[in-house]
C-alpha cells in the first residue's frame, strides 16, 4: 500500500500561496494512482483554518472522498489545532504529529515544527474522540 503525500498546502517558499483548487486535483490524481491514502501538509506552517475549510470544500467539489485524507500541520503561527479541528470538522480521521512537535521542514526556512502529538490528544481528549494515545493528566 501506498500512502501519498501533498506537501504546502497552504504556502510555498518558492511560490507563495496555494491554490485550494491545485491540491485538490494533485490529491485526486494521486488516489487515481493508486494511493490509499493523502496527507495535506501545511509544510511551512502557513495554513489559516479558513484555507484549511477552502481546501476542503476543494476535495470535496474534487469527489475526493475524505476517508481517503489525512492532515499534517506544522505550527509556525500557532494555527496547527485549529486548522486539525476545522479537518475533523469535515470528517477527516487521521492525523499526523510528533512527539514534542520534534521535526519541521529543513528546506523551508522558518518554518517550525511539527504539531505535538501530546496537544492534539489533549484537545481530542476534550471532544470525547478517542485517538488510542495514553496521555497521562
Amino acid at each position: 500500500r501506498v500512502r501519498g503525500y501533498v506537501s504546502c498546502i497552504a504556502g510555498c517558499p518558492y511560490e507563495g500561496a496555494v491554490d485550494p483548487e491545485r491540491v485538490a486535483e494533485v490529491t485526486a490524481k494521486l488516489l487515481e494512482l493508486g494511493c490509499y491514502e493523502v496527507s495535506l501538509g501545511d509544510t511551512v506552517g502557513v495554513g489559516t483554518p479558513g484555507h484549511t475549510h477552502k481546501v476542503m470544500q476543494a476535495l470535496q467539489a474534487q469527489g475526493v472522498p475524505i476517508e481517503c485524507i489525512a492532515v499534517h500541520f506544522h505550527d509556525t503561527y500557532g494555527q496547527a489545532l485549529a486548522n486539525i479541528l476545522t479537518a475533523l470538522q469535515w470528517g477527516v480521521a487521521v492525523v499526523d504529529s510528533s512527539v514534542a512537535g520534534l521535526g519541521g521542514g529543513p528546506y523551508a526556512a522558518g518554518a517550525s515544527g511539527n504539531v505535538a502529538c501530546e496537544y492534539v490528544a489533549y484537545m481530542l481528549l476534550g471532544f470525547c474522540i478517542e485517538s488510542g494515545v495514553g496521555l497521562v493528566l
